[in-house]
């Protein structure tokens, strides 16, 4: 590590994934570190629902640190199968293996492995900003405090920070019903489409996001109904999916469930000094490529790899640090490509829902593709048909799609 044999304090702000695992990670490196965690909510008053991740995620993890991954993996449920209800009709895709697991019990996990480390865990810290008491001393101060950042937005000019914010509303919502897939329903109504993506993560519960472009959501008064109502509307439209099942608001606490607009952030600098940033800090990708979580560890991973070797002087740790954004920056663009493509492809939901069911919950899959946007929906199916019988039109749409990118992204 930087340290050179050197005791190094260390300041996590955030006991979000990242942050916690960060912290497992550089105490496995070098357990003579003085690392704390500050955040800002009690132990285990996090709310929210389920994270998904995929197979290759926990291999990471492992070779991260074998205890937590492990712990991770035999919390987390899996399925293999897509299910879509379009309109009435049901259809079912096979796919490969995708995990999920209550957000609680995750952070439980990582905390608990944390403090077995020596970490310190300090629940109901907040930490306001750059000059708070927590980051004095501190050799290394790491933003985990999520897309709000303090640390983030009291430089935000140096940062580079940018949000961009999506049109459609959505809402992050529980049900009593465990799925066994990863489920979607898309409702006609009067006022236009409204679907929901859901999926288990426990023995016990599943996340269900419901989403809707903003005519449909003020045509149907969700931009004005309490809550009960707004649960008892959304239950009666998508009860084929739900099968009589109840939607939960909030698990913890008594505000209710709120409707947002999911805000992009990009960062064109990751660190500042000794402050670096982590997570969604220092970005976001649309929660449709479920992807939010796994970025976030990923992150973790590239900043404790970047703090490996080398000396504990500013300049050494300047260095590492410069390494670590320009890595991830880098390795970030085709995520954050899939999840503006995913974004853009709901928002043009109507394109492609006079397909048949089938074929519509293909192009679903096929959401990340620069082309589709610029194919007509039947055309696309078709060719992607034949591109998987064909090496010659893979070859060709493996050529064209990033041609198209780099156009569209031009102009």
């Amino acid at each position: 590590m930087f340290s050179l044999g050197a005791r190094v304090k260390i300041a996590v702000v955030g006991g979000g994934p990242a942050g916690l695992y960060l912290s497992i990670l550089l105490k496995r490196q070098d357990p003579s570190h003085e690392i704390a965690v500050h955040e800002r909510n009690a132990a285990g008053s996090t709310y929210g629902w389920g994270v998904t991740y995929w197979a290759g995620l926990l291999d990471k993890l492992r070779a991260g640190d074998p205890e937590s991954a492990d712990a991770v993996a035999e919390a987390s449920v899996t399925w293999t199968d897509g299910l879509a209800i379009v309109r009435d009709q049901r259809t079912v895709h096979r796919g490969d293996a995708g995990f999920g697991i209550g957000r609680r019990r995750m952070l439980g996990l990582l905390a608990d492995r944390a403090a077995e480390l020596g970490v310190e865990l300090a629940y109901e810290r907040p930490v306001t900003g750059p000059d708070a008491p927590e980051l004095a001393g501190a050799d290394l101060v790491v933003a985990a405090d999520g897309v709000h950042s303090a640390l983030r937005e009291a430089h935000a000019d140096h940062y580079g920070t940018t949000f961009t914010t999506g049109r459609n509303p959505y809402i992050w919502l529980g049900t009593s019903k465990v799925f066994d897939s990863f489920s979607f329903a898309f409702k006609e109504t009067g006022h236009g489409w409204i679907w929901c993506y859901a999926y288990g993560f426990s023995g016990e519960r599943s996340t269900c996001v419901v989403e809707c472009a903003p005519a449909t959501w003020t045509g149907l008064g969700l931009d004005t109904m309490p809550e009960g109502d707004c649960l008892a509307l959304l239950e009666k439209l998508f009860h084929d999916l739900l099968d009589g099942h109840e939607l939960i608001g909030r698990d913890r606490g008594t505000e209710p469930a709120q409707w947002l607009r999911f805000r992009t952030l990009t960062t064109k600098n990751w660190h500042r000094g000794r402050t670096v940033l982590l997570g969604d800090a220092a970005h976001t990708t649309h929660y449709s490529i479920g992807a939010g979580t796994t970025l976030a560890l990923e992150d973790a991973l590239a900043l404790a790899d970047a703090l490996r070797t080398g000396p504990a002087d500013p300049a050494a740790l300047d260095a590492a640090l410069t390494s670590y954004g320009k890595r991830r920056r880098a390795e970030l663009v085709s995520a954050q490509s899939a999840a503006r493509l995913s974004a853009q492809w709901y928002e043009n939901l109507p394109r492609y829902m006079d397909l048949e069911p089938d074929r519509m919950f293909a192009l679903l899959g096929q959401r990340h593709s620069p082309l589709l946007p610029y194919v007509p929906p039947q055309l696309y199916y078709r060719i992607d048909r034949a591109a998987g019988r064909l090496e010659a039109l893979r070859r060709l749409k493996r050529w064209l799609g990033p041609r198209v990118a780099r156009a569209v992204h031009r102009g």
